[in-house]
């Protein structure tokens, strides 16, 4: 006779659970409502979502890591934690630009903010666990959600957008099912913990099985961090988004893929496995070349956006494959600074959102679109010209000090030439973002009408605009404590 399983709920520990919950809630709850009271505001349901990230942050910051819970599939430490806050800060300022100026039939619909909010629960399942069914799980959770919401956008290109990067996603979502199937044959595990032992127990063979199951994980995660070759998808799917949407996806999915990056490769690199931090090294230096080499010949702004977003990540990869805690922490650094000022800078793209392409038949954004803009429209030109400054690494706005953190990194780990590298990359992207400001101060207005840019502007939109401005500005006073709170908790995860 088979014994009856007895499960403790306090060894469950459900209160990791809870912030996806809160959101599971949330988003069940706003459908629940539009079945009951059709065509409410938009205002409402952009409130409504905030208030759930709201308490759901609240909850976040109530754990304390390093824990485990619910069959020992949660993961709940400092890293994750930290992934989380990134992600539902970002995720609050986005839905904000849902309350634009001109109409989009998307932000009208309950199920466009509960989609939003499943989406958010997927990416923190993915940070939140080191199992890989659960991060898998996580994966497509968010992606499917995602999808939809690109092509709720309601045009041509959202469509054709949408489309690719289904397909892309189902590619990669392949690649990371057949990178566990190896790790489940080798070790008879789905945990990454219960892996790392197992393959340390047998000194890391066979060689050509991990090979494989490396190289699957690195096409999946590749995917979600658009490295190079894997980044194909991305200037297309950025363009057919709407403006804050393509910010949106440049930030959280980036950061919820470096946590999973984080975890899964550092079983490799504690190892001194060579070859695997060389691979990372080839990576990292063949995104960053080739992206800011093909943002110098873009013709639209949002696609030049698109291929510094791939810059960056090659840029950050390059701490990925120290893999101590001082190179994760500065991973962690510049992602915080890069997130308030190219969400910053795809909402500038949004304001001057039109629903016709009045300056291109193809682009929404092209250069040509912000000629003399300083002269009818000062204000715009000027913020907009810092944010250009800013993702350029110059000094002292924010994105300077995490680039100036990350080389010093890299460079303390005796990577020198890397770190060259790096600078030069950093010299040619001036270039195309200095681009746009030679066209915005120095050419001719196409226009004698200033409100033309910002036909999409509204007041909680301005606020957006005004709080990621200001830390772009003040960053270098956020930048010690930000810093000290990242270490901690990279110390407490033992990353």
């Amino acid at each position: 006779m088979i014994s009856p399983i007895s499960v403790s709920i306090d060894s469950l520990n459900i209160a990791l659970l809870a912030p996806m919950a809160i959101l599971s809630f949330g988003a069940l709850a706003i459908i629940c409502i539009d079945l009951f009271a059709k065509n409410l505001s938009k205002s409402f349901y952009v409130m409504l979502t905030l208030l759930f990230i709201f308490i759901d942050f609240t909850a976040l910051i109530g754990l304390n890591g390093p824990s485990r819970g619910f069959f020992d599939v949660m993961l709940v430490d400092g890293i994750s934690v930290l992934a989380q806050g990134i992600i539902l800060i970002s995720s609050a300022l986005f839905i904000i630009t849902a309350l634009s100026n001109k109409p989009f039939k998307e932000f009208k619909k309950a199920e466009y903010y509960a989609l939003f909010l499943f989406m958010i629960v997927g990416f923190q399942f993915m940070v939140a666990t080191d199992n890989l069914i659960l991060i898998f799980l996580g994966l497509e959770t968010a992606s499917l959600s995602l999808y939809t919401l690109i092509a709720m956008h309601n045009r041509n290109k959202a469509f054709e957008a949408a489309i690719k990067y289904f397909t892309m996603g189902a590619l990669a979502a392949g690649f990371f099912a057949l990178s566990s199937l190896v790790f489940y044959a080798l070790t008879g595990s789905v945990e990454l913990s219960v892996i790392e032992k197992v393959l340390n127990a047998r000194n890391y063979a066979p060689g050509s099985a991990i090979l494989a199951g490396i190289v699957f994980m690195l096409i999946a995660l590749g995917f979600k961090l658009s490295v190079v070759p894997t980044h194909t998808w991305t200037p297309d799917v950025y363009e057919g988004s709407s403006a804050p949407l393509a910010g949106y996806m440049s930030v959280v999915p980036k950061i919820a893929g470096l946590v999973v990056a984080i975890r899964f490769l550092d079983i490799f690199l504690h190892a001194q496995i060579a070859w695997v931090e060389d691979v990372l090294i080839f990576l990292a230096v063949i995104t960053m070349f080739l992206a800011n080499i093909t943002a110098l010949v873009q013709e639209d702004v949002k696609r030049m956006l698109a291929f510094s977003s791939i810059a960056h990540a090659g840029f950050v990869l390059t701490a990925l494959m120290i893999g101590s805690t001082q190179a994760n922490s500065a991973i962690f650094l510049y992602w915080v600074l890069f997130m308030f000022t190219n969400i910053g800078a795809f909402t500038m793209l949004w304001i001057a959102r039109h629903k016709k392409n009045l300056w291109d038949s193809r682009y929404q954004h092209p250069f040509t679109k912000f000629s003399g803009m300083v002269k009818v429209s000062p204000m715009m030109a000027t913020i907009m010209a810092i944010f250009m400054f800013t993702l350029a690494g110059m000094p002292p706005f924010s994105v300077f000090w995490g680039k100036l953190y990350l080389i010093g990194t890299v460079v303390d780990s005796g990577h020198v030439i890397l770190a060259v590298i790096m600078v030069i990359n950093s010299a040619i992207a001036v270039y195309y973002y200095m681009k746009l400001i030679v066209y915005m101060f120095l050419k001719d207005p196409i226009t004698e009408d200033g409100n033309i840019y910002i036909a999409n502007s509204s007041t909680p939109i301005k606020v957006i605009v005004g709080i990621t401005l200001t830390f772009t500005i003040v960053a270098s006073v956020f930048v010690e404590p930000i810093l000290g709170i990242i270490s901690t908790l990279m110390k407490s995860s033992g990353l």
